[in-house]
């Protein structure tokens, strides 16, 4: 199975990314994961679904550990195709 997740951390700085961001981005560019798409405003992930749960496992522990007071995710399961 494969799954997509995307996802934000919160809160925002427009001027400076805050830690908590750049710890996600850090966590999702080290997993084993197919696809990364970091931006501004939301952050996109593909991959195998345990490598996917083991990056949303981390991402969660991490983020919250470097400041993040909310994050807001959603994982599809998606097909080969996609």
């Amino acid at each position: 199975m494969r799954l997509r997740v995307e996802f934000t951390t919160e809160p925002f700085d427009l001027d400076e990314p805050p830690a908590h961001a750049l710890v996600a981005r850090e966590v999702v560019e080290a997993a084993d994961l197919d696809a990364v798409d970091v931006g501004p405003f939301g952050n996109t992930a593909e991959g195998r679904a345990d490598a996917v749960l083991t990056a949303v496992d981390a991402l969660l522990r991490k983020t919250l550990e470097a400041g993040a007071t909310r994050i807001s995710l959603q994982v599809n399961v998606v097909g080969e195709g996609e």
